[in-house]
Formats: structure tokens, sequence, C-alpha cells
């Protein structure tokens, strides 16, 4: 079992190392992380160089200006980090060729006075694990939850350092780094994006990250692009529309494939949705990944590759209930949510609603939901047995609650979704999956394309079963 260390602790083991070195810029509320590494004693052995550009005049004249005019973003960090590790490289090269350099950089904003900001930041080192080596990158994002400013600053202080510890003392065990950035911050802060990358890290496939974010209870949200790449919710669906699928796509079918275009068409064309400014993101949550039994890695690997195959931008989550993404998402001023669920995934739902606030708190707790931007499109289903097609119109509401669902209905906010293909509605991903695994023919016809072609391809999901006499 790891060893938990003092914050303190960790930066005097990083002081008395005298093969690492490095500089550190800080900008605004991130001023702390250098503080500890001094105040712990031997500070001259690590620390080149610290700054703070706090003035954004100056800041500009260092790093250039910003053309979002934001400065708390993954932009300026990597302005930072190019900046400040080039001068490094530039000025010490020759003078230490038996260092491993680094640089930490942040950009922060804590909480202000009138707690109209929350408190968040970027955070990031550029280092090498051998002297003369390329460097890797790791940079995160980070929310505060403490309802201070000094605290914030704190935490920040405490997350650096876990930081450039991590990176060196926890390379050769990457869940174990991940881990590690939480000590002593339990409950003060989530750390909602990381990003490892570099020539040490070739064979780390960042999705891993953060479904291990996730998994160690980091954050309830990450986020990756059809890249592969980690990414934060503030860099690209700041004031969009959103619409949210959220599947096991185990493996995604041509009824996913078809619920996803003809919903997200249909929510392009609303009248408050400027398709400029939409965005598409499919959900896994980890209660779909652990269904199975213990969580297996390739099996989100393989969920997610078909969906970054697909073009997709993946969140993995721990939100069992939607109203905890939505709320997620809300941080970032989104100004249209669009939510795509199954005919009876909505039913579950309203179930839920319904008996588990028999006690009055029924309007609230629809209200927690269906607020004035969300919309749920409706993904139809046959019904088993007579074959009826059952849709948001003549779905089965308890009696209890058919006065707020009708409400629902007709304010719009419960809609079905239409030009879907009735042709697929006898597909399911279950079937898929024994098929494939059990080598029963046709369920080629039942997948995208590009997805029959990347199974057979990849293997993936145990494809074909005999697979493994063949590999000797």
């Amino acid at each position: 079992m790891r060893q938990l260390l003092e914050t303190e602790q960790k930066a005097l083991e990083i002081n008395l190392d005298n093969s690492i070195y490095g500089t550190f810029a800080e900008i605004g509320a991130g001023q702390e992380v250098a503080r500890y590494f001094f105040q712990v004693g031997a500070a001259a052995g690590t620390i080149a160089k610290t700054m703070s550009a706090y003035d954004k005049t100056y800041s500009d004249k260092i790093y250039g200006e910003e053309a979002s005019g934001r400065y708390v973003c993954e932009e300026r960090l990597y302005k930072m980090l190019d900046h400040e590790y080039d001068l490094m490289e530039s000025r010490l090269s020759n003078e230490r060729p038996d260092s491993k350099f680094f640089v930490f950089s942040d950009t922060v904003a804590a909480i202000n006075y009138s707690r109209t900001i929350k408190g968040n930041g970027w955070l990031g080192i550029r280092f090498q694990l051998h002297p003369g080596g390329a460097p890797n990158d790791l940079v995160l994002h980070v929310r505060m939850l403490d309802n201070d400013n000094q605290l914030q600053q704190q935490a920040i202080g405490i997350l650096g350092v876990n930081l450039i510890y991590a990176c060196y003392r926890y390379n050769q065990e990457p869940e174990v780094l991940i881990q590690s950035l939480m000590d002593s911050l339990h409950g003060r802060v989530k750390i909602d994006m990381v990003r490892l990358t570099g020539p040490d890290f070739m064979d780390l496939d960042n999705r891993l990250i953060s479904l291990w974010m996730v998994k160690n209870s980091l954050t309830d949200v990450a986020m990756f692009g059809p890249d592969r790449q980690n990414v934060h919710a503030s860099e690209f669906l700041y004031k969009r529309h959103v619409m949210l699928v959220r599947g096991s796509f185990r493996p995604a079918t041509l009824v996913n494939l078809d619920m996803i275009k003809s919903s997200y068409q249909q929510f392009r064309n609303e009248d408050k949705v400027d398709p400029k400014r939409s965005f598409l993101l499919t959900e896994i949550t980890m209660d779909n990944l652990c269904g199975i039994g213990e969580l297996d890695e390739q099996d989100f690997l393989d969920r997610a590759e078909l969906l970054n195959s697909l073009g997709q931008t993946v969140v993995i989550s721990d939100c069992r209930q939607y109203k905890d993404l939505v709320s997620y998402l809300s941080d970032y001023k989104i100004q249209q949510i669009g939510i795509v669920v199954g005919v009876g995934e909505l039913l579950d739902l309203i179930n839920d609603k319904f008996y588990q606030n028999m006690d009055g708190r029924l309007l609230a707790a629809f209200g927690e939901l269906f607020t004035q931007n969300v919309k749920f499109y409706v993904y139809p289903a046959r019904q088993e047995g007579s074959g009826e097609l059952i849709t948001a119109q003549n779905l089965p509401v308890p009696e209890g609650v058919k006065f707020l669902y009708k409400h629902l209905l007709d304010n719009h906010q419960v809609v079905d979704v239409n030009g879907f293909n009735a042709h697929n509605l006898h597909i399911f991903s279950k079937e898929v999956l024994h098929m494939l695994q059990s080598g029963t023919d046709g369920w080629e016809s039942m997948v995208p394309a590009t997805v029959a072609n990347l199974i057979k391809e990849q293997y993936l999901f145990g494809y074909p079963a005999e697979r493994l006499e063949f590999d000797y």
C-alpha cells in the first residue's frame, strides 16, 4: 500500500533530490506552490526561478495576448509552459547536463468577495524523467470547493506539490499517480481533467486516466474527444447548446446511431438553438460499466474506441441522476440542454421520481430535473409481444403523476424523436454482443459498417471466441 506523505514531506523530498531542477511560474491566486518548497528548506537545489506576472498587461508582454480574453484557460497554461521551458533549456542545459528539468505553471482564479467566481484553475508541469531527454506534460483542471479565498489558495499549493511529486515518484504507476493528486485534498477540490503526454508515456491511453479520475472520486465527470485525448468542458462547451446521449454502447448499434443522428438533427432545428454553436456528447456511466460485474478497463476502452471512431466526444460520469450532470454543465453557461432517452428509460425515470417522492415532494423532484433550458427527446420502442409502438405520447405513466407528465408534454419539455428508423427497433446491443461473442452470423448487419470493421480488426468485446487458438 502506498504511504501517504504530508505536503511538506513531499516538497522536502523533491528539494533533496539534486537531479530535479526547475522553474515556477504562477498567475493569479496560484502563487502558493513555490512557497511550500521555500518553506521546507533546501530549495536552492530545486528552484531555478519563481515568478508571477500578476498584472495582465505585463503577463501579455511575456506570454502574448489571449484572443478569448480569458486568462484562466488551457491555452494560457501551455503558453506559460512553452515560454518558461524554452528559457530553462537555453540558459541551463549546458551548465546542468545531469539535471532533470521541469517547469511548473498555473493560472488560477480563487473565489472572490462577492462569490461570483467559485474558484478554478489550470495547473501543469513540463518535466524530464532523464537528463537531456525529451520532456513530458501533465496538465489538469481543478475546481475548488472551499468557501474561503485563503483556503482555496492553500489547496492550490497542496495540489501543485502533489502534482510535481507524483510525476517524479509515481510515473511508473499511472493510476497511483492520478490517485495521489488528491492527497490531503479530499472534499476540498474536484480535478475534472488530467492529460498526461510525452515520450515516457507513449503506451498510456489517456482515456484510462478519465476512467481512473471518476473511479477514484477525483471528479464525477470526465471527457475525451474523438482524438482520444482528454478535454475539459470549459474549453469547448462554454455558452453552447449541448445534446447528451447516455447509453451502454456495448457495442454501438444501428439503433444507437439512428438515435444520435435523428435526435441531434431535431435539437439543432429548435428555435432556441443555434446549430453553429451546438455540440453532441455521448455518455457512459460508472453504473453501466460496473453493471456487468467488476470494472473491466478493456471493456471500457472497447466502447470508447467505437464511439471515437464514429467521431463522438465521450463523457464518463458517476452521475446516476441526470440532474447531477445538468448541474455540472450549468457551470459553463450552457444555453439549451437536450437529453436523449429511450422510452423505457423515461418510464423508469418517472416511476423513480414518483415512488420516491410520494411524501409531497413530487413537484420539487420533477422541478429539479425539468428546468426551463432542459428538454428530453424520447426515442420509441416496440412493446414486447404486441409490437405496439410506445412513444412519449402513450407512455403508461403512474396515475398519480399523469397531471405533471401532461404538463411536460404540453410545454414541450418532453418530445418524441422525429424521423427515426422504425426498421431498426428490433436491434438490441445485448443480442448483438451475444452473437459476435458466440460466433453467430448476422450481427454485422445490426451495427454501422465502421463498427463492424473495427470489432473484427481489433478483436473488440472478445471477438471472435476462437481467436486465441490461432495466436500461437
